[in-house]
């Protein structure tokens, strides 16, 4: 019941509050609170009761528990600062970043466009962040909460740094930023930095991934991929991984296509480039998860992203090969009961499994 007046009151503060606001300072808003939560402990306690996943959930994947199969994907706490608030509110895993080892500000404003009739965004935000010294520090501390949720950390090339130089430039953020976390992402997928997706070519990968695998020691490493991508280049993007011994595959990130879209032509056009992600991503974004489960072996982590909503979502992802699933772009159109919904409606569905 609690649930249901939050979701509900969400909604309509959406509607009257966050979709008639800037969606990049309406991001801040909330993200402001959700930091907030865990220095109100009789609150916190509250929440996390509520929100708490099935045990049954859980599962054990690159040496690592992860409490429940369900997590967040990077893009929304670019600085490492909202984990604990994050874990209360029924994440069970949470990719911070994506951190470039240098700070950048990131692409000129307006960067972030909602496409409410489509449940989807359009953003070419560019890798905001404070860089990964600064990451660095927030993870340390971050690790010391004894109810943290699993940390996943995204590391992308500083723009300023040339498509030749992009190995020395991860290896610095892999320096800074391995010691604290539970996996790192090897973010090459993004349409916003110049030069970026080119990584996805073999002979530049290649090397790339290695450096990172060997810097990062016993830290599970894994490649982040784009949907756009041809069958055969995910096909051998796949295939690399598991030569190189990383831990696994996510699958994917936001996409440059528009087709298929609610929202008028004119208006999308109008927002310009960046990647889109969302509802309109599911489709492609399954494909992408078969066609990479495939490829590597039954015990390889595959996490899926793109499209993700619903708890039956969820399902249809791990029915599908992935071993962990995330979701991004509806907790900004589900608000913060959207982890505890589907942690609740999984939790219901493992009970009848084991009838």
């Amino acid at each position: 019941m609690a649930e249901r007046c939050v979701r509900v009151g969400y909604g309509v503060v959406f509607r009257a509050v966050f979709a008639n606001m800037d969606p990049e300072r309406a991001h801040h808003v909330a993200f402001a609170v959700i930091r907030w939560l865990p220095r109100v402990p009789f609150l916190a306690g509250v929440v996390e009761r509520y929100s708490r996943p099935s045990a049954a959930d859980g599962v054990t994947t690159m040496g690592i528990h992860f409490p429940s199969r369900f997590g967040l994907a990077a893009g929304f706490d670019k600085n490492a600062k909202g984990i604990a608030g994050l874990g209360l509110l029924g994440f069970g895993h949470v990719e911070v970043g994506t951190i470039t080892a240098k700070p950048q500000p990131g692409n000129d404003k307006p960067r972030l466009f909602r496409l409410i009739a489509d449940r989807a965004l359009i953003n070419r935000m560019g890798f905001n962040n404070h860089g990964a010294a600064a990451a660095a520090r927030r993870l340390e501390r971050a690790r010391r909460n004894p109810g943290r949720p699993v940390i996943g950390v995204n590391i992308g090339k500083s723009r300023v740094v040339d498509v030749a130089d992009a190995v020395d430039d991860y290896l610095e953020s892999t320096r800074l930023l391995a010691p604290f976390a539970d996996y790192l992402a090897v973010n090459v997928s993004s349409p916003n930095t110049p030069g970026l997706r080119g990584l996805q070519e073999l002979d530049q990968l290649r090397p790339l991934l290695a450096a990172v695998h060997e810097s990062a020691g016993r830290v599970p490493v894994l490649v982040k991929i784009a949907p756009d991508l041809t069958d055969d280049q995910i096909d051998a993007i796949a295939g690399l991984a598991v030569d190189l011994g990383l831990a696994g595959v996510i699958a994917n990130n936001t996409t440059i296509e528009r087709s298929g879209l609610t929202t008028p032509e004119a208006d999308v056009a109008a927002m310009g480039a960046g990647g889109l992600s969302g509802a309109p991503l599911a489709s492609r974004s399954l494909d992408v998860l078969r066609r990479v489960r495939a490829v590597v072996p039954a015990d390889f982590c595959v996490i899926a992203v793109g499209g993700v909503t619903t708890e039956a979502d969820v399902q249809a992802r791990i029915e599908a090969g992935a071993t962990l699933v995330q979701g991004y772009t509806a907790f900004l159109y589900e608000g913060p009961t959207w982890a505890t919904r589907i942690n609740r409606l999984r939790r219901k569905r493992l009970r009848r499994a084991q009838r």
